[in-house]
C-alpha cells in the first residue's frame, strides 16, 4: 500500500534520533523485530514509558520463558484480534512467522478448537486469550480451571502477562491510530486478508 493512502496517525511517530537516551532500547527492538515500531516512536515523548515498556517486553519474550514463545505469539495474535486491533494483529502474525510458527498453523489459529494442529493445552490458553481480549472481559471460572489443568501457576502468569501487555498495546495503537510499518503491513496484506483483515482500515 502506498504510504499516502494510509490513515494519518493522531500523533506522529518521532525520529529515533529525537531521544538519544533511548538508543539502546530502540536497538533492542530493531534486533528483535527488524525495525523500530511506530508505537515506541510515539511513546518516546515520555522516555520513562519506553524504558518501562522495554523491560516488560523483555520479560514477556524472555528466551528462558516457561511457555513456548511461538505459542505466546499466537496468544498475542488472537487476543489482539479479539480486541479488534488491526495494527497488533499484523505485528503479532508477522512476529509468529519470524519465530518459526508454520503458516498453516497461523492460518488455522481461528479454528484452534477443532484443528488437529493444536493440542488441548494450547486450546485452553487460546480460549482465555480470546475471552480476555474482549471488553468486558469474558474469561470464566471454567476457562481458568481448564487453563490450570494444563499449565503451572508460573506459566499461567506468563500467559496472562502476554494477554495483558497486548491489552495495553491494543488500546495504545487504536487510540493513536499508529501507522503500520512496511514489513507487518505487507505480511498482513499477504496472509491476513482472507481472515477479514483490511489493510486500508488497519488502525480501526
Amino acid at each position: 500500500m502506498d504510504q499516502r493512502t494510509r490513515p494519518a496517525p493522531r500523533l506522529a511517530p518521532l525520529s529515533p534520533e529525537h531521544t538519544p537516551e533511548l538508543k539502546d532500547q530502540f536497538e533492542t527492538s530493531r534486533k528483535r523485530m527488524g525495525f523500530i515500531p511506530n508505537s515506541m516512536l510515539i511513546m518516546q515523548r515520555v522516555p520513562k514509558m519506553v524504558s518501562g515498556f522495554t523491560q516488560m517486553s523483555a520479560a514477556i519474550w524472555d528466551p528462558q520463558s516457561k511457555v513456548d514463545l511461538k505459542l505466546k505469539r499466537l496468544i498475542s495474535h488472537v487476543a489482539s484480534r479479539s480486541a479488534g486491533c488491526k495494527y497488533c494483529m499484523a505485528h503479532t502474525a508477522e512476529g509468529a512467522s519470524k519465530l518459526g510458527v508454520e503458516q498453516r498453523k497461523l492460518d488455522a489459529v481461528w479454528e484452534y478448537k477443532t484443528s488437529p494442529l493444536f493440542n488441548d493445552a494450547e486450546r485452553a490458553a487460546l480460549d482465555v486469550a480470546v475471552a480476555a481480549g474482549c471488553v468486558p472481559n469474558a474469561v470464566t471460572d471454567e476457562m481458568f480451571t481448564e487453563l490450570r489443568r494444563h499449565w503451572s501457576d508460573d506459566q499461567v502468569v506468563e500467559i496472562v502477562g502476554v494477554i495483558s501487555m497486548f491489552g495495553f498495546l491494543n488500546r495504545w495503537n487504536d487510540t493513536f491510530a499508529t501507522p503500520l510499518e512496511d514489513e507487518p503491513l505487507e505480511f498482513g496484506e499477504k496472509h491476513l486478508t482472507a481472515q477479514g483483515w483490511d489493510a486500508g482500515k488497519h488502525l480501526r
